[in-house]
């Protein structure tokens, strides 16, 4: 991890660590297929736009100015 922080990320918030992390643990994860042998980055490219596919994100959500958003005023 600590590799990742300082070589790719340079910078990180604390605010944000989680989401680091996530992503760091979905690389270890999904580097290979179940009967072991190692993914191809179009592989692990296809995995993930499976994972997005007809999903949606608005700015709002993003940003946290929804009513269903804890944080939101």
């Amino acid at each position: 991890m600590k590799r990742c922080i300082r070589g790719t990320y340079v910078s990180v918030e604390p605010f944000h660590l989680f989401r680091y992390l996530d992503e760091e643990n979905f690389r270890f994860n999904e580097r290979k297929h179940p009967n072991g042998d190692v993914k191809t980055d179009g592989e692990r490219f296809i995995d993930v736009t499976a994972g997005v596919a007809g999903k949606r994100l608005t700015y709002k959500k993003l940003t946290g100015k929804t009513p269903e958003c804890p944080s939101a005023p």
